[in-house]
């Protein structure tokens, strides 16, 4: 059943949010699995940060750059975790305009803030591999911790403008969203007014963001990759980067197929998209603390998470 809200005062609005269209039979089931996946991802970056907080010998430049990593996954579970939960365990679609706006803030801020957070931890590991000699001097703990609150303040700020420009806009079409949550690509369409300015800021926040970050990452490993070729001890020194390299995959890799298809094969595959949609937001927060910490007990932690936070704990403290 669509839900029409056809008015000119913006405050009226609301849209209805969707859970997987032609699957709402076994929406228990997914609840279930979301919830296990939500459970995981807050525990397992929560012990990262306590971890991380309680012990001073791990306030280093990469401990603090993990931390932050931390924040934001944990950060952007809590943003999508109502939403999500109340449509798939309650049918509870509607979600007023500025809840929505509000989401869709801090969904944007956080995950754009983890894609700086990735670049820093890849010029991180650029600087211990290629500079080892200097590396506790070229980043000493007050320009780390400002390194990560400028990238961070700076994204926030970007995606700041999005919800009242997208709030200026009059919505008089079907307000049904693919997903359970909101975002601006999506907020966009529904707009029967003039969406020129919002869709120009958005994809300049798009690529001073994520695409600026991707490149300014790729750019970081061929530096790494040209520096490992020319030292004797190859192996060791790509290892320290396994880890970093499989959350950038993670991270990047949903979204820019997510792009792809929405650009070039808009009505096609509609359950891929959603599907890619939550791997987006959910798998990232839920595999990165077990990347980092677990690297050979991961598979345990979805079943045995007791164990695996041990493991955790032991791995991260390990020489």
């Amino acid at each position: 059943r669509m839900f029409m809200w056809v008015t000119r005062n913006s405050n009226y609005i609301m849209f209805l949010l969707t859970g997987t269209p032609g699957q709402e039979d076994v929406h228990l089931w997914i609840s279930i699995l979301f919830c296990l996946v939500y459970v995981i991802s807050v525990v397992g970056n929560a012990v990262i940060l306590f971890i991380i907080r309680s012990d001073t010998g791990l306030h280093e430049p990469m401990y603090i750059f993990l931390s932050m990593l931390a924040v934001t996954d944990l950060g952007l579970s809590i943003a999508t975790m109502p939403t999500t939960l109340g449509t798939f365990l309650f049918n509870a679609r509607e979600i007023s305009l500025d809840a929505c706006f509000a989401q869709l803030f801090f969904i944007h801020s956080l995950s754009y803030s983890e894609s700086s957070v990735l670049f820093l931890m890849a010029f991180d590991r650029f600087i211990a591999i290629s500079h080892p000699l200097r590396y506790a001097s070229i980043l000493i703990l007050p320009r780390t911790a400002k390194m990560g609150l400028v990238c961070v303040l700076r994204r926030v700020a970007v995606v700041f403008p999005l919800p009242f420009l997208l709030k200026r806009s009059q919505y008089c079409q079907a307000n049904v969203l693919s997903r359970s949550y909101c975002l601006n690509q999506e907020i966009i369409k529904m707009a029967c007014s003039d969406i020129r300015v919002s869709s120009i800021y958005g994809f300049f926040v798009t690529v001073s963001t994520v695409i600026l970050d991707s490149l300014l990452i790729l750019l970081s490993y061929v530096m790494i990759l040209k520096t490992v070729l020319s030292i004797a001890s190859h192996a060791e020194a790509l290892n320290t980067c396994v880890s970093h390299l499989c959350a950038v995959l993670l991270f990047y890799m949903p979204e820019f197929t997510l792009t792809l298809m929405h650009r070039f094969r808009k009505s096609s595959f509609p359950l891929l998209q959603i599907v890619l949609g939550y791997i987006y937001t959910l798998v990232p927060p839920l595999m990165n603390p077990i990347m980092y910490s677990v690297k050979r007990t991961w598979i345990l932690f979805p079943i045995t998470p007791g164990l695996s936070l041990s493991c955790l704990w032991l791995n991260i403290h390990r020489p």
